[in-house]
């Protein structure tokens, strides 16, 4: 049965600062948890780059008490799921269970984050595993664009890497340099502990202190995470491959999640990219038969986020979809969009947001990622507001500010590229 948002989210904190958030859901037998830490991959040394990812795999490979099978068997055996992840602005340990199992699932959780064994021979396995997967990365056309569109509008910023870092900075990792990090990185006041379901507050209150409460904080301060102005990008970046298509992307350093200007943008994304009525999808798929795949995309983050618009597009179509992909662009800085338009693009992002919230483990994913941001849970309630308060010339403006200095990305094959530059 979906779950919906009837009731204010609880919210406390324990002496040692670790952020509980509860919010009680009793018509489902299913309690979820989302454990963030404020320390993503943009908290890593650039010569450390991939040091969390390959954290992330190995969380689960064994605790101080429990092997990795113990650890997959109690899981598994209880039906329960227990994972983790990790992004630029934080990682995650991500729980769901029946509620009567939850108790033993965060003492887990707690193992885990605080006493990881890091096994060596699971530490060497899944060096390997992250090194393939980027060099899988590198045979996706996609991907490739995407990449090199990141290291030309961030530079020296760490949101120029991926997350899984490089070859050279993954290779070079160990299993000590990961224990050092977890010292460094995981304590409590960087954690938010976010749960929905048939829980109370009291109950997750009187959990979350049993096995956290005498974590203590080391007497050094959190790292933070160096988040500088956006770079001025190259004008364009290629790759040649020899494909069957072009990937057309052109992407913009823009605003970070606190900006006035972040709604906006929000808007002006759904109204090129979202779903098959999108601007982008009508104009340049439908009637002009210039791309197999087209959207635009438009991240939160902490710092200052990608706006990027893309197209997939047959070779022989690369002048033509190129400037058509522009067109759209610069129309949005140049005409009002109409009252009818602005509308729409409204009704579709708050339905969306509101159908992002049906699940115990959508609402705990929610209110824990605006705690971690920093936004506090009253988001949930000003987003919708803000989205509603767009108007037209709020999209000109920040179009004409902020989607006009960027980057084209190209991968394909050579003569492709070379009808482009």
């Amino acid at each position: 049965m979906p779950a919906l948002l009837t009731s204010p989210c609880y919210r406390s904190q324990l002496a040692n600062g670790i952020v509980l958030l509860v919010y009680e859901n009793p018509s489902a037998n299913i309690v979820a948890g989302r454990l963030f830490l404020r320390q993503g991959s943009s908290s890593e040394p650039p010569e450390q780059a991939g040091l969390l990812a390959l954290l992330s795999a190995l969380l689960t490979k064994g605790s101080r008490d429990r092997s990795a099978h113990e650890i997959a068997e109690f899981v598994e055996s209880s039906g329960a799921s227990l994972g983790t992840d990790v992004a630029n602005d934080y990682f995650l340990v991500s729980l769901k269970s029946v509620a009567a199992d939850f108790p033993a699932l965060l003492t887990l959780a707690a193992e885990l984050l605080r006493y990881p064994s890091l096994p060596d021979a699971e530490f060497d396995l899944e060096q390997r595993l992250a090194l393939e997967a980027l060099r899988s990365q590198r045979e996706q056309p996609f991907n490739l664009a995407y990449d090199q569109l990141r290291q030309s509008l961030y530079g020296q910023h760490p949101y120029a890497l991926d997350t899984l870092g490089t070859e050279t900075t993954l290779g070079s990792l160990s299993r000590d340099r990961l224990a050092a990090a977890h010292q460094q990185y995981f304590r409590p006041d960087q954690l938010v502990i976010s749960v929905a379901g048939q829980i109370t507050p009291e109950e997750a209150e009187s959990w979350v202190e049993e096995v956290f409460g005498d974590w203590q904080n080391p007497p050094t301060p959190a790292p933070i995470a160096l988040l500088p102005d956006r770079n001025q990008p190259s004008d364009r970046v290629s790759q040649v491959r020899q494909m069957q298509q072009l990937i057309l992307m052109l992407g913009f350093a823009t605003v970070d999640v606190r900006s006035p200007d972040y709604t906006a943008l929000k808007l002006l994304a759904a109204y090129l990219g979202n779903g098959m009525s999108s601007r982008l999808f009508v104009e340049l798929r439908e009637k002009q038969s210039l791309a197999y795949e087209v959207s635009a995309v438009f991240p939160t983050r902490l710092g200052p986020a990608p706006f990027v618009a893309y197209l997939g597009t047959a070779i022989e179509n690369g002048p033509q979809a190129l400037a058509a992909l522009r067109s759209e662009l610069d129309r949005l800085s140049v005409a009002l969009l109409s009252s009818e338009e602005v509308a729409v693009t409204q009704r579709k992002v708050l339905g969306q947001y509101a159908l992002s919230k049906q699940s115990n483990a959508q609402i705990a994913q929610l209110y824990g990622w605006y705690e971690t941001l920093g936004l506090g849970i009253d988001f949930d309630q000003q987003f919708p507001e803000a989205i509603a308060a767009v108007q037209a010339t709020d999209l000109q403006r920040v179009a004409q500010t902020w989607l006009q200095q960027g980057c084209l990305s190209l991968v394909g094959p050579e003569a492709a590229i070379a009808d482009l530059i």
